[in-house]
């Protein structure tokens, strides 16, 4: 049974309505929610295994701003485009295509590998008034100290796609792994929230299309940070980071904002790489001073 979600209050106040439309090769599957006549569009772009589930809390926090929410190719209700590999190419050509189809001149949010993917879109010509990235991705993820336990999710991910089809699917959706994962990365004491977080995780994070698909999208999410793209982004962008962040140290974060021509840095404490699950109000307050 699902475990009831702390922001399903707010949340059931704001209408939602699920849409598709045709871009990058592939039908994609997307979520609009709040008012038709808002001010403020936001196009948001989620992270590595999840869907557009995991942004709801701070799309909970924004009554009156318009979010398009898209599932990533490969992930949740959308599939990769035929003979397409998933590289950040592909994604980038994709969001290009998908935000020009339904929501030019939005703007763009990405989180952890949607950091990555968003913020080189931006970089190649997407137009947006400005970007927010959180828990951005600011440091190359097979070096430094966790570049050990990174090389071992590259095997295990590699495993999962070599392995009989069987057994591979078995070893990539195991709920065992799964909540190790979701462990090492929640931060919060209330245990209320930790058995949610952990039942999302358990939810959406096996709602991959293929094996291969998945290997392909975890091998371009830590071939790639946002350094890569930070210079040759000339809109205000806006840095949400946390303190206590296990896949990009803040200080890796302090260094990653002086590479914008324009960018500021907010800095969330007592939470890391969860900050959508743990911390969305202290998010969307950051994110309505930007915007104002």
């Amino acid at each position: 049974m699902p475990v009831p979600s702390p922001y399903a209050e707010l949340l059931s106040r704001i209408p939602a309505r699920r849409r598709a439309v045709r871009a990058g090769g592939t039908e994609t599957a997307y979520w609009v929610y709040g008012p038709d006549d808002a001010e403020t569009t936001i196009l948001a772009v989620h992270g590595f295994r999840g869907d557009h589930h995991g942004l709801e809390p701070i799309v909970a926090q924004l009554r009156d701003v318009r979010w398009i929410m898209p599932d990533l190719p490969g992930f949740g209700e959308t599939d990769p485009a035929p003979g397409s590999a998933l590289d950040l190419d592909a994604y980038v050509d994709w969001l290009r295509d998908f935000a020009g189809r339904v929501a030019p001149g939005a703007v763009v949010l990405g989180h952890s590998f949607g950091s990555i993917v968003s913020a080189e879109a931006v970089a190649r010509g997407l137009d947006t008034p400005r970007l927010i990235l959180v828990n951005p991705i600011g440091a190359p993820a097979l070096e430094g100290p966790r570049g050990v336990m990174t090389r071992l999710a590259v095997f295990y991910y590699r495993a999962g796609a070599w392995l009989p089809e069987r057994l591979g699917s078995w070893l990539l959706r195991s709920r065992v792994i799964v909540r190790v994962a979701s462990i090492a990365m929640a931060k919060t004491r209330d245990a209320g929230l930790r058995r949610w977080i952990h039942d999302q995780h358990r939810r959406y994070f096996s709602g991959f299309f293929s094996r291969d698909s998945l290997r392909d999208g975890f091998v371009t999410s830590v071939s790639h940070d946002v350094r890569a793209s930070a210079p040759r982004i000339a809109r205000p962008t806006l840095l949400i980071a946390a303190v206590q962040d296990d896949i990009t140290p803040i200080a890796a974060e302090r260094e990653l904002v002086g590479m914008f021509p324009d960018a500021r840095l907010v800095e969330i404490d007592g939470v890391g790489h969860l900050i959508h699950y743990e911390k969305p109000a202290e998010a969307a307050a950051a994110i309505r001073a930007f915007l104002a």
